[in-house]
C-alpha cells in the first residue's frame, strides 16, 4: 500500500477530441513513456490499454471513461481517456467537471470537427485550462498551420504554437522548440532517441516570426515580460516558461504542440508541457459548495482540512464489487475513516481505497486534496454524490447531463431473464446517468432511452456479455417533445365533500411559451394569503405531474413557463394533495387550449466525401428532410454541414456507406428540438 504525492506534484489530466482523433494512440504512449506499461497496445488491433472493455476493443473506439495514474519528471500525472463518439459525451462531461487540465487532440488533416466543438464548449463550461496536440502530422494532407487557424475560426480559442514541425507527411522527421529555439530530430522507430539538430534553413524565418509571436502574446499577461519587450531586453526560457505557465492556467492561452503518437513522435514534448504549463490542483480556482446545516454558500480549497470529495462515476466491476470513483477537493481520507453522504444524507465506512489502471487497481492508505481514486463497496454514493467528514457536511455543485434523445422497447425472453433484465438494468443505469428506465403499464413494456443508436446498442450488448440478459429489443424510437404556442389563463379546482374531512385546492395559472431550450419555469405572483404559502410548492409539484405527458402524443412537455396568479382555499378542508391535484387539472386544461406542438430532436451532421460521391449525398439528405446549411472542401474531399431530424437517421450509417462505397464518414452531435415538419407524425 503506498500514499500519493504531495498536491504540488499533481496533474490530473484529460484526453478530449472527436472520434478517432487518436486519444486512446496518445494515451498508450503516455503510459509507455512513463514507464507505466512495458508494451504498446494498438487500437486498431484490439490491444490498448485504456480500451478494456470487449465492445471498445471490436469497434475500434472509446466508451467509457479510463482513468490511470504514471509518473513524469518528478509528478503524478492522473489521466482520464475519455470517449470522442456524440453518444458518449456524459463521460466527457463528467471527467471535465473533475479535472485540472485538459489535452485537446486534433488530427492534423480533418483540423477541428463536430465532436471537436463539443469537448471545446464543455471545457469552456468548466473553465478548464488546456494544451492541443495536433496529431497524425504523418498522415497525407497534414497541416499544422491549417490546423491552428480552424482552431480560432471555428472555437474562437486563442492557439499559441510553441512547436512548429519539421516537414509533414512521411517527412515529418522532428520539431523545433520555441520557447529554446532548438530543433530535435526523431532516430528510431519508438521515439525512443531525440536529439538536437540544425534548424532547416527555409525554417529560420518561420522559427523567428513564431517565437517573436509566443514571447508577444505572453508578455501580455506579464508586466515585468511586458516591460522587458517593449524595451527590447532579452528574455530568458525561464521566463517565457512561467509567464506561458500562468498565462494557460488563466485560459488566456492555449500552448499548441504536435506530432504523430501512432509512429512514436512528439509525445514525451507532449508530457514535458503538461507539467510545465497545465496546472496543479492547488493553481485552480476555489471550488463553490453548499454548507449541509446553514445552506449558505461557501468556497472549499486545497488548503481545508475537512475532507471533501465529488463522486463523478460509479461502475459494477466484476470482480471486486461496485467502484465508486471520486475526486478529493480538500482534506484527507484514509481506510477506516467514517464519511458522510452530503447528498444522501447517510453515513459509510471506508474499507478500501484504490487507485486504478484502467480496469487494474492499486490499494491506497490515504489520499489528499487533489487525488483521484475509488472506493470499493460504497453502496449508498453514486455521480454527482459529495462525500465529506461527518462534522463539516458541505455539498459540491453537482454533474449535469443532458437529456436521452431515443429509445427502444426491451422484453426479457424468459421469466428467468425477466429477474436478470431489472437487476442488469438497475446496475447499468447507476453507472450511466444518460441511461433511462421507465415501465409502460398500458402496453406492458418496458422502455430504455439513450444518446443514440450507438449509445442503446453497447447497452443490450453488455446485458448480454455481462449479465447473460437474452431479450427481444424493439425499433428505436425518437424521444419527441410537445410545447404550446400560444398564451393562456385557466383554472383547476378540486373540492370533494364525503360527509367528513373533504378536499378543497383551487388556483388559476397562466402559461406562456418559452424560447426553445428554456425547459420549464415556475413563478409565484400570489398576493394577499389568497392561498397559503405552505400550499404553494404543491401546486408546483402538480404542474410538473401533468407536464410528464402532453395532449398530442404523451410526451413530455418543454419551454414553457407558469404563473400561479390566485387561487382560494377552506380553512379545514385545503391541503397539500388538493392544491396538487387542482395545480395537475389546471395545468391540463391549459395544454389542451394553448394550440400545443410537437417537437423533434434536430443533430447536427457532418458528412467527409469523396467528391465524386456529393451529389447522391445532397440527394438523400433531401430525403430525409435534412437541411443543408453549408458545403465546401477542396476538389477531392467535399464537406457538407446539414441539420438532420433524429428520426431520419436511423440506419444511415449503411446508406452513406453505400452510397460512396464505404469512402465516406460522418458525425452527428444534438441541436435542439424544433416542431415537427413530419405531417403525418404531426398528424
Amino acid at each position: 500500500m503506498e500514499t500519493l504525492q504531495k498536491t504540488s506534484k499533481i496533474r490530473n489530466i484529460g484526453f478530449i477530441a472527436h472520434i478517432d482523433a487518436g486519444k486512446t494512440t496518445v494515451s498508450e504512449r503516455v503510459l509507455y513513456y512513463a514507464g507505466r506499461i512495458h508494451k504498446v497496445g494498438e487500437v486498431h488491433e484490439g490491444t490498448a490499454t485504456m480500451d478494456w472493455m470487449a465492445q471498445e476493443r471490436e469497434r475500434g473506439i472509446t466508451i467509457t471513461s479510463a482513468s490511470t495514474t504514471c509518473s513524469w519528471n518528478d509528478h503524478t500525472i492522473n489521466v482520464i481517456d475519455t470517449p470522442g463518439h456524440v453518444d458518449f459525451t456524459a463521460e466527457v462531461e463528467r471527467s471535465l467537471r473533475i479535472l485540472d487540465g485538459g489535452v485537446v487532440i486534433f488530427d492534423a488533416v480533418a483540423g477541428v470537427e463536430p465532436q471537436s466543438e463539443t469537448v471545446w464548449r464543455q471545457a469552456d463550461k468548466y473553465n478548464v485550462p488546456r494544451l492541443c496536440f495536433v496529431n497524425k502530422m504523418d498522415r497525407v494532407g497534414a497541416g499544422f498551420t491549417k490546423t491552428i487557424e480552424s482552431i480560432k475560426e471555428r472555437l474562437g480559442g486563442n492557439p499559441v504554437p510553441i512547436q512548429l514541425p519539421i516537414g509533414a507527411e512521411d517527412q515529418f522527421t522532428g520539431y523545433i522548440d520555441l520557447v529554446t529555439a532548438q530543433a530535435f530530430e526523431y532516430k528510431d522507430e519508438l521515439g525512443n532517441s531525440i536529439e538536437p539538430c540544425e534548424t532547416p534553413d527555409d525554417l529560420k524565418e518561420n522559427v523567428d516570426q513564431n517565437r517573436n509571436l509566443l514571447i508577444e502574446q505572453v508578455a501580455e499577461f506579464d508586466d515585468v515580460l511586458l516591460e522587458k519587450y517593449i524595451e527590447g531586453d532579452s528574455i530568458s526560457e525561464l521566463e517565457i516558461m512561467s509567464a506561458l505557465r500562468k498565462a494557460t492556467i488563466d485560459a488566456k492561452i492555449v500552448p499548441v504542440l504536435c506530432g504523430s503518437a501512432l509512429k512514436n513522435k512528439g509525445v514525451q514534448p507532449l508530457l514535458n508541457a503538461i507539467v510545465e504549463y497545465l496546472p496543479s490542483p492547488m493553481d485552480i480556482d476555489a471550488t463553490q459548495g453548499i454548507d449541509a446545516k446553514t445552506q449558505e454558500e461557501v468556497r472549499v480549497t486545497y488548503e481545508d482540512n475537512n475532507f471533501s470529495a465529488l463522486v463523478f462515476k460509479a461502475v459494477a466491476d466484476p470482480f471486486i464489487g461496485r467502484l465508486v470513483y471520486f475526486r478529493v477537493y480538500s482534506g484527507e481520507l484514509k481506510t477506516g475513516d467514517s464519511i458522510y453522504n452530503s447528498t444522501t444524507g447517510k453515513k459509510e465506512r471506508v474499507g478500501r481505497i484504490v487507485r486504478m489502471h484502467a480496469q487494474t487497481r492499486e490499494d491506497l492508505n490515504s489520499v489528499k486534496s487533489g487525488d483521484i481514486a475509488a472506493l470499493v463497496g460504497a453502496k449508498n454514493a453514486t455521480t454527482g454524490d459529495t462525500l465529506s467528514s461527518p462534522d463539516s457536511p458541505i455539498i459540491l455543485e453537482n454533474i449535469n447531463f443532458p437529456d436521452p434523445v431515443m429509445s427502444i422497447s426491451i422484453e426479457p425472453k424468459t421469466k428467468i431473464d425477466q429477474e436478470k433484465l431489472t437487476d442488469a438494468l438497475i446496475k447499468l443505469a447507476d453507472e450511466d446517468p444518460t441511461l433511462k428506465i421507465k415501465f409502460d403499464s398500458e402496453v406492458n413494456q418496458t422502455l430504455i432511452s439513450g444518446m443514440g443508436e450507438l449509445h442503446l446498442e453497447i447497452i443490450v450488448d453488455r446485458m448480454k456479455r455481462e449479465y447473460k440478459v437474452e431479450a427481444n429489443i424493439g425499433k428505436p424510437k425518437v424521444a419527441y417533445r410537445e410545447t404550446i404556442t400560444r398564451k393562456i389563463e385557466d383554472e383547476g379546482k378540486f373540492i370533494r365533500q364525503s360527509g367528513g374531512h373533504g378536499q378543497y385546492g383551487h388556483v388559476v395559472l397562466q402559461a406562456e411559451p418559452l424560447p426553445k431550450g428554456s425547459g420549464v419555469e415556475f413563478d409565484d405572483l400570489i398576493t394577499g394569503g389568497a392561498i397559503p404559502r405552505e400550499f404553494i410548492p404543491a401546486v408546483e409539484k402538480g404542474i410538473h405531474d401533468a407536464l410528464s405527458s402532453g395532449p398530442i402524443s404523451g410526451y413530455p412537455v418543454v419551454d414553457i413557463k407558469f404563473s400561479l396568479i390566485d387561487g382560494s382555499y377552506h380553512d379545514v378542508d385545503s391541503s397539500e394533495m388538493a392544491f396538487r391535484i387542482a395545480g395537475s387539472m389546471a395545468t391540463k386544461s391549459i395544454l389542451e387550449k394553448a394550440k400545443p406542438n410537437l417537437l423533434e430532436p434536430i443533430m447536427n451532421l457532418e458528412i467527409t466525401t469523396p467528391s465524386q460521391f456529393l451529389g447522391d449525398v445532397i440527394g438523400d439528405l433531401g430525403k430525409r428532410r435534412a437541411n443543408i446549411s453549408n458545403i465546401g472542401g477542396t476538389e477531392e474531399i467535399q464537406t457538407v454541414k446539414a441539420k438532420i431530424p433524429l428520426g431520419e437517421t436511423f440506419g444511415y450509417a449503411g446508406s452513406i456507406r453505400s452510397l460512396t462505397q464505404g469512402r465516406a464518414g460522418y458525425s452527428m452531435e444534438f441541436d435542439s428540438y424544433e416542431k415537427t415538419t413530419n405531417d403525418a407524425l404531426a398528424a
